[in-house]
């Protein structure tokens, strides 16, 4: 089946769908920049892919290039780096898409493929400390990504349907993960609180996926999403900082108190301006 416009209709769409997803989960617009390794990665694999395309290529492939784009970019969750790795298999498709020969069906291989490498890539560099188990999951990570990448393949018996699935599927997913971890992000910010960081009141609404994006009774609303960014940067970096070498763990533990700073400012500025204005 040939549909070059309904392909580059899907990759558009999968990209803002993915930047949505993304300010959804961090409520930060940094997605912007960290993008730019992801994207120029992906064309260079979609050059290769237009000569040489299969399931097995494409994984590999997309399993190389999250590695380099997660040795190069920012640290970050397993999410973010589905969220690189499904974005750089978004623009590995463009060039499939103007050649021409099944461009929904190699969309639908080279996003899953890419969020799968992108997540597996950033698991073993985050959680796994040792080298050798690295090296492991990473080629266990091209394994599962090549096996996406073969099952799109196998599942396409209407092509349009699974580049419409791949494309829905993986924002869902990322939403999806903002629910998961706001319990463990709770707990955090409660230990923040009892620390005097913040305060008790502002916890759930901080750590709540839905009532942070509203105001939560600050003057500023600005202002509390910048609130809920910094204490949801707190919670990653308390979890990234165990089990680290005692050298990067003290280099954690001093962001976090710089972090903690900012958040204390933070809330002596907004009850100053709440209280000028129940004084006004």
């Amino acid at each position: 089946m040939s549909d070059p416009v309904l392909a580059f209709v899907l990759i558009a769409s999968f990209v803002a769908a993915l930047a949505a997803a993304s300010y959804f989960k961090t409520l930060d617009s940094r997605l912007g920049a960290d993008a730019r390794v992801p994207m120029i990665a992906g064309l260079l694999s979609g050059a290769i892919f237009w000569f040489f395309v299969s399931p097995i290529v494409i994984g590999a492939v997309l399993t190389i290039a999250a590695l380099y784009v997660r040795l190069t970019g920012h640290e970050s969750e397993p999410s973010d780096g589905m969220v690189l790795g499904a974005m750089t298999g978004a623009c590995a498709a463009i060039p499939l898409a103007v050649q021409g020969d099944h461009e929904l069906l190699r969309f639908a291989q080279c996003v899953l493929a890419g969020a799968v490498a992108g997540y597996g890539i950033t698991f073993g560099l985050t959680h796994v400390r040792d080298k050798t188990r690295q090296v492991g999951i990473d080629a266990l990570t091209m394994v599962v990504a090549i096996a996406a990448a073969w099952l799109a393949s196998i599942l396409a018996w209407r092509e349009r349907d699974s580049a419409v699935a791949a494309a829905s599927i993986i924002p869902l997913l990322i939403v999806l993960t903002v629910f998961k971890q706001w319990p463990v992000i709770r707990g955090e910010l409660r230990h923040e609180a009892a620390l005097g960081v913040m305060d008790d009141e502002d916890v759930r609404i901080t750590a709540h996926p839905i009532l942070r994006l509203g105001r939560g009774g600050w003057h500023d609303r600005a202002a509390h999403r910048e609130f809920v960014r910094i204490a949801n940067e707190i919670a990653l970096r308390k979890r990234q900082q165990r089990g680290r070498a005692e050298e990067i763990a003290r280099l954690y533990q001093l962001e976090v108190i710089k972090l903690r700073m900012q958040l204390q400012d933070m809330t002596r500025i907004d009850r100053a301006m709440r209280a000028q204005n129940d004084g006004g």
